[in-house]
């Protein structure tokens, strides 16, 4: 996986990865315009679709509707960082009850979950 990372002007970073441009921006409190999602927010983002996918996926195999289906994702910060992560999926009335503990089991397999549970070495140099 490769992505670039060009700055925008301001507090304003754009990523291409593939043909897609992500664009994020600052709060105005960290001297932003907050126009774009800032590079926390899509990270912390990333673990709701994850899971999201996983949750997704077994609804689809299984022919399980996913109307009504919808992930509320929390944080729980201290003054610097994240303490806690907290997914609650909130399912339609029709939801299969025996379906529920495989559902937690499924979304635990999110890949970028795992990989905050194992992280990768990241190496910052000059080029």
């Amino acid at each position: 996986m490769k992505m670039n990372i060009s700055f925008a002007g301001e507090s304003k970073l754009f990523i291409k990865y593939k043909d897609f441009i992500i664009k994020t921006d600052q709060p105005i409190k960290y001297g932003g315009n907050d126009s774009y999602p800032d590079p926390f927010s899509l990270f912390i983002s990333s673990i709701g679709a994850c899971v999201g996918y996983y949750i997704l996926s077994f609804c689809h195999r299984r022919k399980i509707s996913i109307e009504g289906i919808e992930l509320i994702l929390e944080t729980k910060n201290n003054e610097m960082m994240v303490e806690q992560i907290i997914i609650k999926i909130n399912t339609n009335v029709n939801f299969p009850e025996k379906y529920k503990k495989s559902i937690i089991r499924v979304a635990n397999l999110c890949k970028v979950k795992k990989h905050l549970e194992n992280p990768p070495l990241i190496d910052i140099s000059f080029n």
